[in-house]
């Protein structure tokens, strides 16, 4: 699988999303008007909105294009259902529940085989829930020295509307699916359809 190797915090920079948006506490030193000159084009624009989801979420082009597909038969706005969709994703709901520090750890959380969804136990990231799905940590894994140290790092951040969160069994129901609204960074997701529209 290809892994992206790119710093972080230098690709947070060139995209314009805070470090906090990834789940790192850091900002960078560099100076934030130095490409501020440069005149970007009306296809570079819907770019790089493009390139912003891709990277928050850890997708990779196929798998973002068959989400963009799966968006636009969905009923309502494509963009807004592309959001939805990227948001439900396994690996972002536990990041949401605040049992990861950063959305590529819960991927990796996940892949080990660390939660269930429905009692059942699911090792697949891009898992889409459902509403009234409940996503929980497996009862061997709460007693993990790694999890304590998670949850320590993660008690002040507070979990979206969406997920009904249940701090002392370290599970989720999904009351509703997120939305455009719920979100903590900025994205203009009429860009993206337009983009793909050419």
């Amino acid at each position: 699988m290809a892994v992206s190797r790119e710093p972080i915090l230098k690709r947070c920079k060139s995209l314009g999303i805070s470090p906090m948006v990834m789940g790192i506490a850091k900002e960078t030193k560099r100076d934030p008007n130095a490409n501020k000159r440069r005149k970007v084009s009306e296809y570079g624009l819907q770019l790089k909105e493009k390139q912003k989801l891709k990277f928050i979420y850890g997708v990779l082009e196929k798998q973002f294009r068959h989400y963009f597909e799966i968006s636009q038969k969905m009923e309502g706005q494509a963009g807004e259902n592309l959001i939805t969709c990227l948001e439900s994703r396994l690996d972002s709901v536990v990041y949401r529940m605040g049992l990861s520090m950063t959305r590529r750890e819960a991927r990796q959380l996940v892949v080990h085989g660390h939660f269930n969804v429905n009692g059942s136990r699911v090792d697949i990231p891009s898992y889409r829930i459902k509403v009234g799905d409940v996503i929980s940590l497996r009862d061997k894994s709460k007693k993990s020295e790694k999890f304590k140290q998670i949850i320590e790092a993660t008690a002040g951040r507070t979990a979206p509307t969406w997920l009904d969160v249940n701090k002392d069994e370290q599970s989720a129901k999904v009351v509703r699916l997120p939305v455009k609204e719920d979100l903590d960074y900025e994205i203009e997701e009429h860009l993206i359809v337009e983009l793909y529209s050419k």
